[in-house]
């Protein structure tokens, strides 16, 4: 019987390590053909015959090192020989041969490096001799498997899933849909991942669909439906006269292929995708990748109404790295290191307690983030193997090869709502288990298998939010809790159900007080409880969570972190700030995120981790802290390090009071464009006194036109002209149909706005949204007529000082920490950013000293009368005198709060947040208790690349 693939790339690497160091031409070419050959299960005697005589085309006499008539003839030189020159000589002998011996396959080998030809294909393959295993299917001819060119061979990577994708939208819309179709696919992913792995022979999954299939595809949903009946029953339970093309596949179980769904109708164009797909070498595939998948054919809307966003291996490694793996690693590192005698007992246990750990995915989707684990911990055990097999005796290394692992994935655990991405992450992790299997295989020189399947991953369909998660997996069993949660906001109502805001509100049970409460962070609560349930005496399971950067940014710092601290008493062992989302998949997600690791407060460790990032795009800088706000920055300076920023109604001493623009709930009727202003003055010309200008954020930061009807103190009369009546009755119409019942109460006035800011003298305008790429929020001066609407924010009387203040690189730092935001724009809050900015010492003292610079500023702007603010300000076209002027107005700022220059964004908004707890506490009375978390402060390791 043949030998399977698996076995053949065991005997490979075998091989390999064997002849590592053969080098004489004369005295080991034979023995080493012998043993290469027995590596295909095939005896060299029985094909081919060494020194065999030709003369040459020159009546010159030579001998062939290898030849099997017609299939193929061998070149050796010693190691390090001119591999030029054997091919030259190979080439004599080929063209001597009479042509019915002449073979199809030349090689010429230096021991060390192969060079295989294919006369027929015109291919030519050279690797190493260690990397022989990853080629041996290029001498499938040995074994007698004829080898199969592949048509459009592209490298396997996203392609694949966007394949899979095209032939889910095919059978959807033959009307082949549901758990059928969802069923479909995932059985037909693990066939053609099956063939290319060893799971099947080589292209037998394609082979089947290539000789018995009809070229119309009308059958092939039969033949389809009979292989999974197959696939699903042991081989001595098989019919006797089972078409011998399906007998060859193996028993698979697992309960991949139990279930009975509907036969899938197929037509030639389906069918041919399939071939498309089954062309492609998925051997290269990361399990993973399936998740890209599954978000290929999910539609776009339930993507966005669950909140799912696949996740990269890149980023999978950001969560589970600092969660387990780089501490395993550093322990596994300090076992290598030992020199005692207890040293291969020690490996033993800590390979017998990766077996024992519990993984647990409550949001788990496709498995990708148990798929990576799976993966880095069978990697781990095989190093760990490797070791332990190092410190054995000769003749127990020889029996080594019979080790088995210890880590399999019933280890794993997962909650998923939807059943697709459910049988996907069980596929999935089936088949990461091959892979690992695989390498494990080569690497001590044993095929070892798990087909038939017999443990599965515990994966869940349900509502992970709706379910008690000891049920799956009771918290003193589980090491740790993972993934990446959905991520619907707040903000947009078809992005978070009503069931969503229910278990938002049940979970933090913050007695209402939930309204700024991202959807992820049910899980962050939901997480803290169940590790609080731990019962055990050892450490409690630790949590790493990807999210929206909105949890560490306003105003849910100040509903979510109090209740991860105070109630849950957790603390953060390690963070990624802000980074952009990467996806393999279709569709993909353009959002921020942060990188949340968490424990309970007695374990917490004495060092926490902080990645930080110079760009959204680019790699992280390591930096080790004593403590980590919920903010992400270095909290050691801090007495209370889980202090946050709560919206306050009045500003810091000596700032003066900042207000909303007018807001006029109008409907829009009121609100002007430059055409229409010019129809209504030709309508009505008495109503050019009430036409104002009407700047918001758009208009102050990117220039145009837009005007405002302000009536003031107009008569009567006035408002009975008919193009006004029109407009002030369409008011009073939209403000009744409202149902909101302020809003109803002002349809009795409705020539009054109930936000009225209606300045008399020159103003300062903030734009409340303005672009995170910007250095600086764009702020000025406004004169009247002009109103400013509500997405501005008024100072008026401002004096040029606070201009100075407000504009420098110390409050934009404050801005982008503290303040929300939209989409990933700066939003700028009175409450929450202006009111609680904690202004420089003394500050009416300091102020006068910041005109100048102020001064600076403006005249630096004042040089570029054509451009608008998003001119200046842009980071690719700031003039570079606005630039000097603003960083000499930077280090005025500064000096106000320190001499000591600040190195650093973060630096400034670290002291910034000191000088906030300090004036919070000059707020509490007297008798008030000290906060009663102190920290020592800590000697800060300096940032390193990640």
């Amino acid at each position: 019987m043949r030998l399977s693939w698996n076995e053949i790339r065991v005997r490979a690497a075998e091989f390999a390590r064997e002849w590592a160091k053969a080098k004489y031409e004369k005295g080991e070419t034979q023995s080493f053909y012998n043993a290469f050959f027995e590596v295909f299960g095939v005896a060299r005697r029985s094909v081919a015959r060494y020194e065999e005589h030709v003369t040459k085309l020159d009546n010159s006499r030579g001998f062939i090192d290898l030849f099997w008539p017609g299939m193929l003839l061998v070149e050796q030189k010693s190691a390090g020989g001119d591999l030029r020159a054997a091919e030259a000589q190979a080439g004599s002998y080929f063209d001597a041969l009479p042509e019915w011996q002449r073979p199809r396959y030349r090689l010429v080998c230096d021991f060390q490096t192969f060079r295989l030809r294919d006369l027929d294909e015109r291919e030519e393959t050279e690797f190493k001799l260690s990397e022989l295993p990853a080629h041996v299917e290029k001498f499938g001819f040995i074994a007698g498997v004829s080898p199969r060119t592949f048509r459009d061979q592209d490298p396997v990577n996203v392609k694949a899933s966007e394949l899979m994708g095209k032939l889910h939208d095919e059978l959807k819309a033959s009307g082949y849909d549901g758990h059928d179709l969802e069923v479909f696919l995932v059985r037909t992913v693990f066939c053609l991942f099956a063939e290319n792995t060893g799971i099947f022979e080589r292209d037998l999954f394609l082979q089947l669909l290539e000789d018995r299939t009809a070229p119309d595809g009308s059958d092939t949903g039969m033949w389809l439906a009979r292989l999974f009946q197959v696939l699903n029953r042991p081989e001595d339970r098989r019919q006797a006269n089972l078409d011998e093309d399906l007998a060859r596949f193996p028993y698979v179980n697992g309960d991949l292929f139990r279930e009975d769904i509907r036969i899938a109708d197929f037509n030639s164009g389906m069918r041919e995708t399939l071939l498309e797909a089954c062309r492609f070498d998925w051997s290269e595939v990361s399990p993973a990748i399936f998740g890209a998948l599954f978000q290929s054919v999910m539609q776009p809307a339930e993507r966005r109404a669950q909140g799912a966003h696949y996740t990269t291996e890149k980023n999978i490694l950001k969560v589970i790295e600092p969660l387990f793996l780089d501490d395993l690693r550093a322990e596994f590192e300090k076992l290598r290191a030992r020199k005692d005698t207890r040293r291969r007992a020690e490996l033993q246990r800590f390979q017998q307690r990766l077996g024992e750990l519990r993984l647990f995915d409550p949001a788990c989707g496709c498995g990708n983030f148990l798929i990576i684990a799976y993966r880095e911990l069978r990697g781990l055990e095989i190093e760990v193997l490797r070791e332990i097999r190092a410190a054995l005796g000769t003749e127990e290394q020889r029996e080594f090869g019979t080790v088995q692992s210890v880590i399999n994935v019933d280890q794993f655990y997962g909650i998923e709502l939807d059943e697709f991405p459910v049988r996907i992450a069980e596929t999935s992790l089936w088949m990461m288990d091959h892979i690992m299997n695989n390498r494990l295989s080569l690497e001590f020189g044993e095929s070892y298998l798990r087909i038939p399947l017999k443990k599965s991953p515990h994966i869940c369909n349900a509502d992970a939010l709706g379910m008690e998660w000891n049920e799956l997996l009771p918290a003193n069993q589980c090491s740790y809790v993972f993934g990446n949660p959905p991520f619907a906001g707040t903000k947009v109502s078809s992005e978070r159900s009503k069931q969503q805001r229910a278990q938002v509100r049940r979970i933090a049970a913050s007695d209402g007080n939930d309204g700024m409460l991202d959807y992820v962070t049910a899980w962050f609560i939901k997480a803290g409880e169940y590790i609080g349930q731990h019962s055990g005496t050892e450490n409690k399971p630790r949590i790493g969570f990807v999210a929206t950067n909105s949890i560490t940014q306003g105003e849910q710092v100040g509903q979510l972190w109090p209740i991860l601290f105070d109630r849950l008493e957790l603390e953060i062992a390690f963070a990624h700030r802000t980074f952009a989302w990467g996806s393999d998949a279709r569709g993909r997600a353009h959002v921020h995120v942060v990188v949340i690791g968490l424990e309970s407060r007695g374990d917490a460790p004495h060092e926490r981790q902080l990645f930080s990032y110079d760009d959204l795009q680019g790699e992280p800088h390591l930096s080790i802290h004593g403590a980590l706000s919920p903010y992400l920055f270095d909290a050691d300076e801090l007495s209370d390090p889980h202090q946050v920023a709560h919206k306050r109604n009045t500003p810091g001493a000596s700032m003066p009071t900042l207000c909303h623009g007018t807001q006029p709930i109008d409907g829009k009727n009121y609100i002007l464009n430059a055409d229409e202003r010019k129809e209504l003055l030709l309508e009505c010309p008495g109503s050019d006194p009430y036409i104002r200008p009407y700047v918001g954020s758009r208009e102050f930061i990117q220039g145009g036109e837009r005007y405002i009807l302000w009536f003031g103190d107009a008569s009567p009369a006035t408002l009975r002209h008919p193009a006004l009546k029109r407009r002030i009755e369409a008011v009073r119409e939209f403000r009744q149909s409202s149902p909101r019942a302020a809003t109803r109460e002002l349809a009795n006035t409705p020539t009054h706005f109930p936000v009225n800011v209606i300045p008399s003298v020159p103003f300062l305008a903030i734009p409340e949204t303005s672009s995170e790429r910007r250095e600086y929020v764009p702020i000025g001066w406004l004169e009247p007529p002009t109103i400013p609407s509500n997405a501005l924010r008024v100072l008026e009387n401002a004096a040029k000082p606070i201009f100075a203040l407000l504009t420098s690189a110390m409050h934009m730092a404050w801005l982008r920490h503290i303040g929300g935001r939209l989409k990933n724009d700066y939003r700028y809050s009175i409450g929450l950013v202006y009111n609680t900015f904690p202004p420089p010492a003394n500050l009416k003292e300091k102020l006068d000293g910041l005109e100048p610079f102020a001064d600076a500023v403006l005249a630096a702007r004042a040089e570029h009368p054509d451009a608008s603010l998003a001119d200046l300000y842009d980071p690719d076209s700031m003039p570079p005198n606005l630039r000097r002027a603003h960083r000499k107005l930077d280090r005025a700022v500064d000096r106000l709060y320190r001499r000591k220059a600040f190195n650093s964004e973060r630096e400034r908004v670290e002291h910034l947040f000191a000088e906030y707890e300090r004036h919070q506490q000059q707020q509490v009375p007297i008798n008030a208790p000290a906060p009663t978390r102190h920290r020592k402060k800590r000697r800060r390791t300096p940032a390193r690349s990640h």
